[in-house]
Formats: C-alpha cells, sequence, structure tokens
C-alpha cells in the first residue's frame, strides 16, 4: 500500500512520462505507447512503470526494447521535472489487466446460459 507521498510522485511520474512518450519521443517502436500505472517504493528510489500498446500484445517486444532504448532520456527528462533529491530508476513492465480483461470477457461470452420465459428477468415459476 503505497502512502499519500509515494502516490503523488507516481501520478507525477506517470503524467511527464505519458507526455514525454506522446510529444517528445521520436522513437516508432513507441508509438501508440500508454503509461497505465506507476508504482513508486517508499524510499523513491525505484518506479516500476506498466504501459501498453495500442496496437496489443503483438508489439510487446519491440516496445519494451524500444523503452530499454529510451530509458536514460527518460529519466533525465524526468528528473529536469521532477522536484525530488533523487530520480526514481525505471523499471518498464508490460501491463497485462487489458489481456487479461479481454480473456475474462471471452469466457464470459462463451457461457451458454438459455434465456428466462419472462421479459423482466423474474422468476415466475412458483
Amino acid at each position: 500500500m503505497q502512502n499519500k507521498r509515494q502516490r503523488r510522485v507516481a501520478d507525477q511520474v506517470r503524467e511527464i512520462l505519458s507526455e514525454l512518450l506522446t510529444f517528445e519521443v521520436q522513437d516508432p517502436r513507441l508509438s501508440g505507447l500508454t503509461v497505465m500505472d506507476v508504482e513508486i517504493d517508499r524510499e523513491l528510489m525505484y518506479a516500476d512503470v506498466y504501459v501498453s500498446s495500442l496496437d496489443g500484445d503483438e508489439v510487446r517486444e519491440q516496445v519494451m526494447t524500444g523503452l530499454d532504448s529510451a530509458r536514460g532520456y527518460l529519466r533525465r527528462e524526468l528528473g529536469n521535472q521532477l522536484r525530488l533529491q533523487h530520480t526514481p530508476e525505471l523499471r518498464f513492465k508490460w501491463d497485462e489487466s487489458l489481456s487479461y480483461g479481454d480473456h475474462i470477457e471471452s469466457l464470459l461470452s462463451s457461457l451458454d446460459i438459455p434465456p428466462t420465459d419472462d421479459p423482466d428477468g423474474n422468476d415466475n415459476s412458483k
């Protein structure tokens, strides 16, 4: 569980990285990238940055390679905009929540639930 300061710094990191990735970074591997969440450790030394792409899991490897290439630039720019003694080290991770949600949705849609006779959904068989 994160305290208020961790959450505030994480929100700032997410906002700054989102802007940098959208407007500053020119790497085509990082186009359509979304920063889903950021988690900061207690000492504010490490930031786990969860990302996802509009292109889905097919570009996962390319995106992670592109982020590794841009890590130094992103951290330097982050340090210029954050007011912290130490800029957190960025650890990029692929956000699995969208694919997990798609999996759950496909499971739910594959269920064979017979329709009720009553259009209101009330069971009048009693």
